[in-house]
Protein backbone atom coordinates (compact mmCIF):
# COMPACT_ATOMS: atom_id res chain seq x y z
CA UNK A 1 0.00 0.00 0.00
CA UNK A 2 1.38 3.21 -1.28
CA UNK A 3 1.92 6.28 2.14
CA UNK A 4 4.10 8.80 3.31
CA UNK A 5 6.57 9.29 6.13
CA UNK A 6 6.47 12.82 6.79
CA UNK A 7 10.37 13.99 8.80
CA UNK A 8 10.47 17.61 10.27
CA UNK A 9 14.01 18.03 10.37
CA UNK A 10 13.64 21.78 11.33
CA UNK A 11 16.15 22.06 14.86
CA UNK A 12 13.00 23.39 16.51
CA UNK A 13 11.03 21.06 15.32
CA UNK A 14 7.82 20.93 17.89
CA UNK A 15 7.63 24.79 17.29
CA UNK A 16 8.66 25.00 13.61
CA UNK A 17 7.32 26.80 10.58
CA UNK A 18 8.14 23.08 8.83
CA UNK A 19 5.49 21.80 11.69
CA UNK A 20 2.90 24.03 9.64
CA UNK A 21 4.00 23.13 6.10
CA UNK A 22 3.34 19.20 7.13
CA UNK A 23 0.54 19.71 8.79
CA UNK A 24 -0.91 21.86 5.33
CA UNK A 25 0.62 18.89 3.44
CA UNK A 26 -1.22 16.00 5.31
CA UNK A 27 -4.62 17.94 5.19
CA UNK A 28 -4.15 17.54 0.93
CA UNK A 29 -2.20 14.67 0.95
CA UNK A 30 -4.47 11.38 -0.59
CA UNK A 31 -1.80 8.99 1.03
CA UNK A 32 -2.15 7.78 4.12
CA UNK A 33 0.64 10.08 6.20
CA UNK A 34 2.63 9.77 9.32
CA UNK A 35 4.81 12.64 11.04
CA UNK A 36 7.85 12.52 13.03
CA UNK A 37 10.07 15.14 14.42
CA UNK A 38 13.48 14.03 14.21
CA UNK A 39 15.86 14.53 16.93
CA UNK A 40 19.00 13.42 18.32
CA UNK A 41 17.57 10.64 20.22
CA UNK A 42 15.36 8.76 18.11
CA UNK A 43 17.41 8.32 14.74
CA UNK A 44 17.23 4.24 14.64
CA UNK A 45 13.41 4.35 15.62
CA UNK A 46 12.48 6.35 12.63
CA UNK A 47 15.13 4.73 10.65
CA UNK A 48 13.16 1.25 11.44
CA UNK A 49 9.69 3.00 10.93
CA UNK A 50 10.68 4.08 7.23
CA UNK A 51 10.54 0.68 6.25
CA UNK A 52 6.90 1.00 6.62
CA UNK A 53 6.49 3.45 4.10
CA UNK A 54 6.86 3.52 0.09
CA UNK A 55 7.41 7.73 0.35
CA UNK A 56 9.68 9.78 2.65
CA UNK A 57 8.76 13.33 2.80
CA UNK A 58 11.68 15.58 4.35
CA UNK A 59 10.22 19.17 6.04
CA UNK A 60 13.18 21.42 6.51
CA UNK A 61 14.11 25.05 6.74
CA UNK A 62 17.41 26.47 5.19
CA UNK A 63 20.19 27.13 7.52
CA UNK A 64 23.36 28.89 6.38
CA UNK A 65 22.35 28.15 2.53
CA UNK A 66 22.43 24.64 3.22
CA UNK A 67 20.71 21.63 5.22
CA UNK A 68 20.03 21.94 8.73
CA UNK A 69 22.57 20.18 11.20
CA UNK A 70 19.74 18.14 12.75
CA UNK A 71 19.18 16.50 9.02
CA UNK A 72 22.49 16.37 8.30
CA UNK A 73 23.03 13.93 11.58
CA UNK A 74 20.13 11.93 10.44
CA UNK A 75 21.22 11.08 7.04
CA UNK A 76 24.31 9.86 8.16
CA UNK A 77 22.45 7.47 10.45
CA UNK A 78 20.35 6.66 7.44
CA UNK A 79 23.25 5.81 5.42
CA UNK A 80 24.28 3.16 7.92
CA UNK A 81 21.01 1.86 8.36
CA UNK A 82 19.32 1.69 4.92
CA UNK A 83 15.47 -0.16 4.67
CA UNK A 84 15.56 -3.32 2.58
CA UNK A 85 13.04 -0.89 0.28
CA UNK A 86 13.80 2.16 -0.02
CA UNK A 87 10.65 4.69 -0.31
CA UNK A 88 10.67 7.55 -2.62
CA UNK A 89 12.56 11.09 -1.27
CA UNK A 90 10.46 14.44 -1.71
CA UNK A 91 11.59 17.70 -0.19
CA UNK A 92 9.70 20.67 1.19
CA UNK A 93 11.98 23.57 1.99
CA UNK A 94 11.91 26.65 3.53
CA UNK A 95 13.79 29.54 3.95
CA UNK A 96 13.83 33.39 5.26
CA UNK A 97 15.04 35.16 1.66
CA UNK A 98 12.41 36.27 -0.72
CA UNK A 99 14.04 34.09 -3.90
CA UNK A 100 12.55 30.44 -3.15
CA UNK A 101 16.42 29.92 -5.23
CA UNK A 102 18.43 30.73 -2.17
CA UNK A 103 17.30 26.79 -1.36
CA UNK A 104 19.17 25.37 -4.15
CA UNK A 105 21.91 24.35 -2.78
CA UNK A 106 20.18 22.16 -0.40
CA UNK A 107 17.92 20.67 -2.34
CA UNK A 108 21.19 19.82 -4.53
CA UNK A 109 22.71 18.17 -1.28
CA UNK A 110 19.31 16.05 -1.10
CA UNK A 111 19.79 14.56 -4.19
CA UNK A 112 23.26 14.09 -3.88
CA UNK A 113 22.54 11.76 -1.02
CA UNK A 114 19.70 9.91 -2.76
CA UNK A 115 22.04 8.95 -5.75
CA UNK A 116 24.68 8.00 -3.64
CA UNK A 117 22.49 6.03 -1.42
CA UNK A 118 19.93 4.55 -3.64
CA UNK A 119 16.80 6.40 -3.38
CA UNK A 120 14.40 7.81 -5.92
CA UNK A 121 14.61 11.06 -5.72
CA UNK A 122 10.71 12.40 -6.13
CA UNK A 123 9.12 16.18 -5.77
CA UNK A 124 10.97 19.38 -4.27
CA UNK A 125 8.92 22.57 -3.35
CA UNK A 126 11.05 25.43 -2.21
CA UNK A 127 9.66 28.34 -0.37
CA UNK A 128 10.79 31.79 -0.03
CA UNK A 129 9.65 34.16 2.76
CA UNK A 130 9.32 31.06 4.22
CA UNK A 131 9.54 33.04 8.34
CA UNK A 132 7.11 35.33 7.41
CA UNK A 133 4.54 34.49 4.05
CA UNK A 134 2.47 32.15 7.02
CA UNK A 135 1.68 35.39 9.08
CA UNK A 136 0.48 37.29 5.74
CA UNK A 137 -2.49 37.38 3.28
CA UNK A 138 0.05 35.58 0.84
CA UNK A 139 -0.34 32.06 3.22
CA UNK A 140 -2.77 31.00 0.31
CA UNK A 141 0.07 30.96 -2.15
CA UNK A 142 1.55 28.69 -0.06
CA UNK A 143 -1.09 26.14 0.53
CA UNK A 144 -1.97 26.17 -2.91
CA UNK A 145 1.38 24.76 -4.03
CA UNK A 146 1.55 22.18 -1.26
CA UNK A 147 -1.68 20.78 -2.37
CA UNK A 148 0.05 20.81 -5.79
CA UNK A 149 3.21 18.88 -4.06
CA UNK A 150 1.05 16.32 -2.46
CA UNK A 151 -0.75 15.44 -5.99
CA UNK A 152 2.83 15.12 -7.52
CA UNK A 153 3.68 12.62 -5.14
CA UNK A 154 0.38 10.97 -4.63
CA UNK A 155 0.35 10.26 -8.13
CA UNK A 156 3.77 10.27 -8.49
CA UNK A 157 4.24 12.47 -11.12
CA UNK A 158 7.10 13.95 -9.75
CA UNK A 159 7.97 17.96 -10.08
CA UNK A 160 9.99 20.94 -8.82
CA UNK A 161 7.59 23.51 -7.38
CA UNK A 162 8.60 27.05 -5.99
CA UNK A 163 6.35 30.04 -4.24
CA UNK A 164 7.47 33.13 -2.42
CA UNK A 165 5.08 36.51 -1.77
CA UNK A 166 4.20 38.65 -4.93
CA UNK A 167 5.98 41.56 -3.47
CA UNK A 168 9.48 43.61 -4.50
CA UNK A 169 12.75 42.75 -2.58
CA UNK A 170 12.77 46.52 -1.65
CA UNK A 171 9.09 46.11 -0.30
CA UNK A 172 10.67 42.69 1.60
CA UNK A 173 13.20 44.00 3.01
CA UNK A 174 11.44 47.28 4.16
CA UNK A 175 8.99 45.06 5.88
CA UNK A 176 11.83 42.94 7.18
CA UNK A 177 13.43 45.31 8.83
CA UNK A 178 10.63 46.49 10.68
CA UNK A 179 9.13 43.34 11.95
CA UNK A 180 13.07 42.69 13.70
CA UNK A 181 12.83 46.44 14.89
CA UNK A 182 9.83 45.67 16.80
CA UNK A 183 11.01 42.41 17.51
CA UNK A 184 14.16 43.83 19.49
CA UNK A 185 11.93 46.54 20.92
CA UNK A 186 9.81 44.25 22.58
CA UNK A 187 13.14 42.43 24.09
CA UNK A 188 14.03 45.70 25.28
CA UNK A 189 16.90 46.22 22.18
CA UNK A 190 17.27 48.86 20.19
CA UNK A 191 18.33 49.10 16.72
CA UNK A 192 21.37 49.97 16.77
CA UNK A 193 22.05 47.12 19.85
CA UNK A 194 20.67 44.80 17.43
CA UNK A 195 23.02 46.26 14.58
CA UNK A 196 26.33 45.73 16.75
CA UNK A 197 28.81 42.91 15.81
CA UNK A 198 29.50 42.93 19.90
CA UNK A 199 28.34 39.65 20.98
CA UNK A 200 27.48 38.74 24.82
Amino acid sequence: MENIIILNASPRAPKSNSKTYAQIFQKYSKLPTEYFNINKLNHMEICNKIKQFSQLLFVFPLYADSIPVTLLNFLKTLENNPPKNKPVISVLINCGFIEPEQNDTAVKIMKIFCKQNGYVFGSVLKIGSGEAILETPFRFFVSRKIKKLADSVSKKKFCELKVTMPITKKAFLKASESYWINYGRKNGLSKEEMQTLKIE
